[in-house]
Order: structure tokens, then sequence, then C-alpha cells
């Protein structure tokens, strides 16, 4: 058996797969271990992505959040604000009709004034006129008028 060439080759072939096996054993282990490795860094890189892509979205969430209150916010001021504008229009409106009447008012009250004063005065002329006609009359007809008799002495009299 250790004479036999067959035994020695079979023994030759064990070593040699043995080495080979424990060498290329070391060699397939170590390139799983580095692809192992590389895929647990990339698992580890995809991992802490993920975490920052939630953290990203969850800040994104918050600030869209704060973005939709501070708007609502703003829409609120908006709508108060044009509330006290319009407001403050409908008051001052109500102001101005108020002096455009009052300032009608007084108008009228010129124009009636006016009127009144236009038609004491034209009844004065009117009466002057009428005074005028029965005194030529009266002189022209040499009538005494015992009325402008006294109010001529009354008046003479205030004189003295």
């Amino acid at each position: 058996m250790f004479q036999d060439a067959t035994f020695w080759v079979a023994v030759a072939f064990f070593v040699f797969v043995a080495l080979t096996f424990k060498k290329v054993g070391a060699l397939l282990v170590g390139g799983l271990d580095q692809r192992g490795d590389r895929i647990r860094r990339e698992l580890d890189d995809a991992r802490a992505l993920r975490e920052d892509a939630e953290r990203v979205l969850a800040e994104c969430v918050k600030r869209q959040t704060e973005a939709e209150e501070e708007a609502e916010k703003i829409l609120a001021y908006a709508r108060e604000e044009a509330e006290r504008v319009l407001t403050r229009a409908d008051e001052e409106v109500q102001v101005a009709i108020k002096r455009r009447e009052a300032q009608a008012i007084d108008r009228i009250a010129q124009a009636e004034a006016s009127a009144l004063s236009e038609v004491r005065n034209a009844a004065v002329d009117v009466a002057i006129a009428a005074s005028r006609r029965l005194f030529e009359e009266r002189l022209a007809r040499n009538e005494q008028d015992p009325l402008l008799d006294s109010s001529l002495n009354g008046l003479s009299a205030m004189l003295n």
C-alpha cells in the first residue's frame, strides 16, 4: 500500500485538494467576508440615509404645518383688517353723508332766508310804490292826510 504509486497519487491528490481547498476556501471566505462587509456597509449607509430622509421628511412636515398655521394666522389677520377697514369706511361714509346733509340743510336755510328777504324786499318795494302812488294821488287832488299830519307832528316832536 505505501509502495503503490496509486496510493501516493491519491495521498498527493488529497493533500493537494486539502491545501488547495484551504487556500481557495480562505480566498472564498475572505471574498465572501469582504462582500458581506461591503453589503453591511451599504446597508448601514442605506439605513443612515433612510434615517436622514425620515428626519428631513419630519422637518419638512413640521415646516409645512408651521407654514399652514402661519398662513391661517395671516388670513385671519387679513380678514380682521378687512373688517376694520370696511367698518372705518362705513363710518366715514356715514359721517360724509351727515356732513353733506347738514350742508344741504344749511343751503336750504340760506335759500329760504334769501327768498324770504327777497319777498320782504319785494313787499317793501310794492308797499313803497303803493304808498307813493297814494301820496301822489292825494297830492294831485290836494287832500290832506290826517295820518301823514300826525306822523309829521310826531316826527317833529321826536326831533325836538
